[in-house]
């Protein structure tokens, strides 16, 4: 679920169970696409709306179960009482990681699915280096075994890009693959 502040800003992508508490507390509204505009629900409207579109569901909407009915899952929220944008670093783990690098190894350059790929120190621990945005990449299991414990230029290879730590949240400038997510692609503009 895409989280926008007050003024529409993409903050964040949340759990559904995440984005329902704030639902449910009254800290946001559903913001939906109907028929070119843009509209917003409260919790309780929402829940009467999934009620009604649960009878003729249509394909790409997803549904969780609720006592007595079945409630539609949003894609996007906007928080109603939060104005800029949170002071914050990019956490750093695997799936910003791998974002970061656009699933690319950045020694061969090929692009892998996250279950081919893993975490490479440029400067190995055993050498002293850190684990830190600008210390680590994304590689592909066969280069980070031909690298081993050494030195990019130790192992005669080259990094493609200077890994340096991202200003924003990678995962919110990853292109939308998903039709379920197209939405999105009005409040994230660097979203291909």
């Amino acid at each position: 679920m895409l989280i926008l502040n007050r003024f529409y800003m993409a903050i964040r992508v949340v759990s559904v169970r995440r984005g329902f508490t704030l639902l449910y507390r009254q800290c946001a509204e559903v913001i939906t696409l109907e028929d070119e505009q843009y509209t917003s629900y409260d919790f309780t409207s929402w829940c009467e709306l999934s009620q009604l579109t649960s009878l003729e569901k249509q394909p790409g909407e997803d549904y969780i179960k609720a006592v007595g009915f079945d409630l539609r899952v949003p894609r996007i929220c906007r928080l109603t009482r939060f104005d800029r944008l949170p002071v914050q670093s990019v956490r750093f783990n695997r799936k910003n990681l791998f974002a970061r690098d656009s699933h690319r190894c950045q020694y061969c350059g090929q692009d892998k699915p996250s279950n081919q790929l893993s975490v490479d120190h440029v400067v190995p621990r055993s050498h002293g280096g850190k684990t830190t945005w600008e210390n680590v990449v994304c590689c592909c299991l066969r280069c980070n075994s031909r690298k081993g414990g050494r030195t990019p230029s130790q192992a005669n290879m080259n990094l493609l890009t200077t890994p340096i730590k991202p200003k924003f949240n990678p995962v919110l400038t990853q292109p939308i693959v998903d039709p379920r997510y197209e939405c999105w692609k009005t409040f994230l503009p660097a979203a291909g």
